[in-house]
């Protein structure tokens, strides 16, 4: 019984269109039989010819009379069973016929909610600014319901948009204070006169300028990425990733942190500066929080199963699974949330996302058996 129940919750929509559709010609058709079922009767009732007495013997007559009656009622009876025995045949032709026509309906009907869904599955914040459902036909519900839904994308679009300039006016407008106090600084550190109580007080704020430099930065890349690719260049997963590894090469040797590689070739057409930059984010982060001695990072491009792969994975401590997908987000960090912290901003990972989303992949990572993260990009092949 419990299945039964959790039967409708498993059907589709549209075969429970289907199976309504075809009930209700099916209810319908049985109601029409049985309509016909009694016409027949009376209708030969009112037809039935009396029968002519007049001269006969009453005896003879009342004998003549009962045959008639049942000649009559067997007539009937006959005629109702030949009708029932072809239309339950009929019935069940009308019923099949339905089911199939009740689905074809159902799939023309279920076609706009399709399309609907098949671009809402597409959509993301880097494609608002253009894709729309654009339903054409008949101004019903469901044109109805598909405007609305793209005055919602527009609104949403306009909102992302207004968001990504202001980050990038105000990272730009926090910039140029930050450069003249970093210049400030220098001059005043340079000068020999300089007691080393504020020597020591400049490199502090120089180390507290460059920070913010640095969180300013990753903002506006951060606002960059999440908007529409600006350039689309044919390049190579390899020459990124080998790229960004000798980026990061030196960082690594000073956290006495090994780097292995295992590059193979995988073309595919994007921003090679900003993949350039979600890759060497990767590799910092996995140089960062690494174990203090002997730690050890891999990277690994290809193709796997038609898509472009670019994998990370390091050692460290462990990651509990329940807070991977919240290292994403903005200034997110692990054991912790928008607190200060000596090793970054809390953005990197957050523009790896922004990055893949733009160029129509998705980004994920797994705990590493043993401590540390395994991080995967997936790209589209073009």
């Amino acid at each position: 019984m419990e299945r039964v129940r959790d039967l409708p919750g498993k059907v589709s929509i549209r075969w429970r269109l289907t199976l309504t559709y075809g009930g209700m010609v099916f209810a319908a058709a049985a109601v029409l039989l049985f309509s016909m079922y009694s016409i027949v009767g009376n209708a030969i009732v009112d037809v039935w010819p009396e029968l002519r007495t007049r001269g006969i013997d009453p005896i003879d007559t009342t004998v003549m009379l009962a045959q008639w009656e049942e000649a009559k009622n067997t007539t009937v009876v006959k005629a109702r069973d030949v009708l029932l025995q072809n239309a339950f045949l009929a019935l069940l032709g009308v019923g099949i016929l339905a089911l199939i026509i009740g689905y074809f309906v159902a799939d023309r009907a279920l076609r706009p909610v399709a399309q609907m869904t098949t671009t809402a599955r597409k959509l993301s914040e880097s494609t608002l600014a253009h894709q729309r459902i654009a339903l054409e036909g008949p101004n019903d519900e469901l044109k109805e319901l598909a405007d609305t839904f793209d005055a919602m994308l527009t609104r949403l679009n306009i909102a992302f948009d207004t968001q990504r300039r202001f980050v990038a006016n105000a990272s730009h407008e926090l910039r140029t204070p930050l450069t003249i106090n970093r210049t400030v600084l220098e001059i005043a550190l340079s000068d020999p006169e300089a007691s080393e109580d504020l020597k020591a007080l400049g490199r502090t704020l120089l180390e507290v300028n460059a920070r913010n430099e640095k969180l300013i930065e990753g903002l506006l890349l951060l606002a960059r990425s999440e908007r529409e690719l600006a350039v689309r260049k044919p390049l190579d997963v390899q020459d990124v990733a080998q790229t960004a590894v000798e980026q990061v090469a030196p960082f690594a040797e000073e956290h006495g942190v090994t780097v292995t590689t295992e590059l193979v070739s995988a073309p595919t057409v994007g921003d090679p500066v900003l993949l350039e930059r979600s890759v060497s984010n990767l590799l910092e982060n996995a140089v960062k929080y690494n174990i203090p001695e002997n730690g050890k990072v891999w990277i690994r491009t290809g193709m796997v199963d038609g898509a472009l792969v670019v994998q990370v994975a390091n050692t460290g401590q462990h990651v509990p699974a329940y807070e991977v997908n919240s290292l994403f987000e903005p200034f997110r960090r692990l054991h912790a949330d928008r607190v200060e912290s000596a090793k970054g901003a809390g953005l990197g990972l957050s523009i790896v996302r922004a990055v893949v989303q733009a160029h129509g992949g998705n980004v994920s990572a797994v705990p590493r058996d043993g401590g540390g993260l395994v991080v995967t990009i997936r790209l589209p092949r073009r």
